[in-house]
């Protein structure tokens, strides 16, 4: 339940057009890595001097105007010269949509050929993030466009899917991310039962660590981790052929740790003023991130649930303020 209310709250598009304007003043500074490229070299910069690798996300959903996608195209471009001037050991994440993919194909398909054309130029990876269903195939269709062209490129299978096996077996000489998933999908096209994607998840993971390429296994989820420890001693796979991926501002102490025991680690740091889709989904996608970032994002005397309605229940009220005012 709480999970359909975040999920519900992520898609939202006046919501999210008012968390842009009134800032990161529900939390979201804590697992946001600010809201410009300077603020994001810095983090960048101070997870590089631990060890930690991250991929960058230029937050942005709900693009259905050219020149919107054109925006977002160019801020990304400027992260891929921010990411070579700096030197920083980072690479770039993002999603179709956010850059064409609802506008026309064909320009999405060109504003990330100029992307990845970008970024090859400096040694630079791009992952193709994946959405909801309704986006799957078209991106499975760019990513097979781009790498004619470019092998810089990979994307991301979700474990709740019911053919995640096949898109997995099918991109298997990709570099990819194997994530449990952050939407609200159908019975016909995924999971609905945790036991069930949790087991996908694992089985997803032991398959690419010995057939694939390069695997990105993006959970928080200690006792996965623990799995994957166990799993890749005993099948003799060398750690350069994976790493451990967590969201910026998630499980702080676990990063540095794994980085430390000398496990490949990639902090997923996301930036910019569009982060409140971002934010519900993370609170959606799995009940203990409510406790992962409770500290963090909310007073230490507030209950978790008590504070992520307060402050969904405040970003409605100022909006509606601001409707009156101008009434």
């Amino acid at each position: 339940m709480l999970k359909d209310i975040f999920i519900g709250l992520s898609q939202n598009q006046f919501l999210n057009n008012a968390a842009k304007k009134y800032g990161l003043k529900m939390g979201a500074q804590s697992v946001v890595a600010g809201t410009n490229i300077d603020e994001v070299i810095k983090s960048i910069k101070e997870l590089n001097a631990h060890g930690i690798s991250c991929t960058v996300d230029n937050l942005g959903e709900f693009v259905f105007k050219e020149e919107e996608a054109t925006e977002a195209k160019e801020q990304i471009l400027n992260v891929i010269e921010a990411i070579h001037e700096h030197n920083v050991d980072a690479h770039i994440s993002l999603k179709p949509t956010q850059i064409g993919l609802d506008i026309e194909y064909s320009f999405c398909l060109s504003n990330l050929r100029e992307i990845v054309d970008r970024a090859n130029n400096y040694g630079i990876f791009v992952n193709v993030d994946m959405e909801d269903t309704g986006h799957l195939q078209p991106t499975f269709d760019v990513l097979d466009d781009l790498s004619k062209e470019y092998d810089n490129v990979g994307t991301v299978i979700q474990a709740y899917l019911l053919r995640a096996d096949e898109y997995l077996e099918k991109y298997k000489n990709f570099r990819m991310r194997i994530v449990k998933g952050a939407y609200k999908e159908p019975a016909e096209y995924a999971y609905q039962n945790k036991k069930d994607i949790d087991a996908n998840f694992i089985k997803l993971i032991e398959w690419h660590l010995v057939n694939g390429k390069f695997t990105s296994i993006a959970t928080h989820d200690h006792n996965v981790i623990n799995h994957v420890k166990e799993f890749v001693k005993k099948n003799n796979i060398p750690n350069d052929q994976f790493e451990f991926q967590m969201l910026y501002g998630f499980r702080k102490d676990m990063q540095l740790q794994l980085a430390k025991e000398g496990y490949n680690f990639c902090t997923y740091v996301p930036f910019g003023n569009d982060w409140y889709g971002y934010f519900m989904r993370r609170l959606a996608e799995r009940p203990q991130n409510l406790n992962l970032v409770a500290k963090q994002v909310f007073n230490k005397k507030t209950n978790t649930i008590i504070g992520v309605a307060a402050g969904a229940f405040l970003l409605g009220r100022l909006t509606k303020s601001a409707n009156k005012k101008r009434r």
